[in-house]
């Protein structure tokens, strides 16, 4: 069946997501009243901080890297596609402030990763908003071909992301990342088509507080409740989803 929709309003946005249930448990208000606070606090965070980024040399420094920086390529891809089995994230279509807001948490020591950090520390603040607008100018992902062979882990993946778990207080992945997972600016990114490594990766980061730059907290709150089994089966489903209400 065809999954229900609602419009989430955010700014310079109108995605479709999956509305929660008419009655949720009493300890989901924790989680509503994170995600209001994230949407009030969007209108401020959106795109001020990345008014003078030039494409040009955001797509320069991706390509060529230059001043001692690394092209960003070597690890993302030619087109910013990633590299699955390295668990190198997609860049490509991610929203600018989303992209920024990583560049600026690596290099200041919120967002922690070893590869990441040094290059981050090396680029200037124009360099940063450059690279983010390149990127986000990309063509986001888009299905290919088949998706993954139907399995449970790709039944309990896909439940988990159109769904969630309300017994155990923990919304679908889409609520917050768009009905197709293609992400809703500026806060909640695209999750859709990034390598399963990285997104366990993440979610495991998130778990164990060791990646703590979400915000209000709303990701460690989402992936405390989640078990191994639980983050291994959505971070399959995400890397190649089917798309809600078009199951066959």
């Amino acid at each position: 069946m065809p999954l229900p929709f609602i419009v989430a309003w955010m700014p310079g946005s109108r995605k479709r997501v999956p509305p929660r249930p008419a009655h949720l448990p009493a300890g989901a208000t924790d989680f509503r009243s994170r995600l209001a606070g994230v949407v009030s606090i969007a209108w401020v965070a959106t795109g001020a901080s990345l008014a003078h980024a030039d494409r040009l040399a955001g797509a320069t420094l991706a390509q060529q890297g230059g001043g001692g920086v690394p092209a960003c390529m070597v690890c993302h891809g030619a087109k910013g596609e990633g590299q699955a089995a390295a668990g190198f994230p997609r860049l490509a279509g991610q929203g600018q402030a989303y992209l920024l807001k990583q560049l600026q948490a690596f290099a200041d020591g919120t967002r922690k990763n070893p590869q990441m950090a040094p290059i981050a520390r090396s680029l200037s603040a124009a360099q940063m908003r450059d690279a983010a607008d390149y990127y986000a100018s990309l063509p986001g992902w888009r299905q290919a071909g088949a998706p993954h062979t139907p399995s449970a882990q790709y039944a309990q993946g896909l439940k988990i992301a159109t769904e969630g778990d309300w017994t155990k207080e923990m919304p679908a992945c889409f609520a917050c990342h768009g009905i197709a997972g293609d992400g809703v600016p500026p806060h909640f990114p695209a999750l859709a088509g990034q390598p399963m490594a990285y997104t366990q990766t993440q979610l495991n980061a998130w778990r164990r507080a060791q990646r703590t730059n979400d915000p209000l907290g709303l990701m460690q709150a989402v992936a405390e409740k989640m078990s191994d089994g639980e983050i291994a089966a959505v971070s399959r489903y995400l890397e190649n989803p089917s798309r809600p209400g078009k199951e066959k």
